[in-house]
């Protein structure tokens, strides 16, 4: 509607010095209302007014201003709904007072004002909602750029110091209090635009009420950072440690994803979470080689593991003096080791090492003579059996057969 429409708008309306007083008296009690800062409403009430008194549409310029407002509101972190609420306020008011301030002569006159400011109000505060959220897009991408950057350097050991202390300030983490990390890997990795972090740092938010806790992703993993030890208010309803807790929460909220957890032991200081990730990935590393079938690991129970791995030149050197001469069997060592595994894993037993193998007790016992035969290694006797199996960690850290044994140099390196 325009002020060229020929309708029979009032004359004149309030004069400045009275528009400004009801105008500004409307806005202080729309604010305290909504419980919103009084400089959201700059320029929304004069649109109004005019709306209602010309019948005029907002113009481009007045928009942009409501719009500026929303992205304010955003970043001032005044929640969407209490800034509509201070808007709608302010409107209801200014049409309740708005017949003590112009005296309208007939119904026509007030039903096209009354549309006028409907309009008003829509295209207002359509324009200040979208600006809202744009802003408060662009806020989390910021907030999850810093975050992710602030993670990086956390795991990496960054040397600055000072600086990652007072970066992880705004986050809300005491580098002075240990804390530990754990990782989550998913069998199927993770998509774009996944929700699962988010979904996790609410259950831990929830759970513990401590905001010390950070949840990103990095190179297709889950990564969680918090505090070693929970706050005096976390319920105390479970023994659980914190690797199961998330592991459960994972598998609830995609039900059929897999999901493998590791978690590192607890250190304080920024070098500590680096220590503790360092421990953490390893873990789930060994976890694979090992091909273990536990859906949670420990850094703790993974020590002995973490021995082995770094005298790489004794393991091939044990590997070749033990297990290769398995190769000479007709199907290879493969079918030898997995063997060794079940009956290790099952503490000796073949009856159980058949069940867990799906096959007959007498084969299971077969291969074992073979093993001994080849290597010269009983499984059934004690001193013997720990050679082999020691042997045969070896092997899966190595992932030996299926890759060659590192040699000379590179055994060493």
């Amino acid at each position: 509607m325009s002020e060229s429409s020929g309708l029979p708008w009032p004359g004149t309306g309030p004069t400045n010095s009275a528009d400004e007083a009801w105008l500004t008296a409307i806005a202080q009690a729309a604010a305290g209302d909504a419980q919103a800062p009084l400089e959201l409403l700059v320029e929304y009430l004069t649109l109004l007014a005019d709306a209602a008194i010309s019948g005029r549409r907002p113009r481009e310029h007045e928009l942009a201003i409501v719009r500026e407002l929303g992205r304010r509101a955003a970043e001032q972190g005044i929640p969407a709904g209490r800034v509509v609420d201070l808007y709608l306020s302010a409107a209801w008011r200014m049409w309740r007072d708005l017949p003590d301030v112009v005296p309208y002569r007939d119904r026509d006159t007030v039903r096209a004002s009354a549309q006028a400011v409907l309009r008003a109000v829509g295209e207002a505060i359509a324009v200040l909602v979208d600006s809202y959220q744009a802003a408060t897009q662009q806020l989390i991408r910021q907030e999850e750029s810093l975050r992710r950057e602030l993670v990086d350097d956390l795991l990496r050991g960054d040397a600055d110091v000072s600086r990652i202390v007072e970066r992880a300030e705004p986050f809300g983490l005491d580098l002075g209090r240990p804390h530990q990390v754990v990782l989550a890997a998913p069998a199927d990795g993770l998509p774009d635009g996944d929700t699962t972090a988010g979904m996790l740092e609410r259950f831990i938010l929830d759970r513990f009420g401590d905001r010390e806790v950070l949840v990103a992703t990095k190179d297709g993993l889950l990564v969680v950072l918090i505090p070693a030890t929970a706050p005096s208010a976390a319920p105390r309803t479970t023994t659980k440690d914190i690797g199961e807790l998330i592991y459960d929460a994972l598998v609830r909220h995609r039900a059929g994803r897999t999901w493998r957890v590791s978690t590192g032991r607890a250190y304080p200081g920024a070098y500590g979470i680096a220590r503790s990730y360092e421990e953490a990935r390893e873990a789930l590393m060994l976890a694979d080689r090992l091909q273990l079938d536990a859906a949670v690991v420990d850094a703790r129970d993974m020590l002995v593991y973490r021995v082995l791995v770094r005298d790489q030149a004794a393991i091939v050197d044990l590997i070749q003096a033990v297990l290769v001469p398995l190769t000479q069997s007709r199907g290879g060592a493969e079918p030898l080791l997995q063997t060794l595994e079940a009956y290790f894993a099952t503490g000796e037993v073949a009856t159980e090492a058949a069940r867990r193998l799906n096959m007959s007790v007498r084969t299971v016992t077969y291969r074992l003579d073979k093993v001994k035969a080849l290597t010269g290694h009983d499984p059934g006797d004690p001193a013997q059996r720990f050679i082999l199996h020691i042997a045969v960690v070896g092997a899966r850290l190595l992932e030996w057969p299926t890759r060659d044994l590192p040699s000379g140099a590179e055994a060493y390196a």
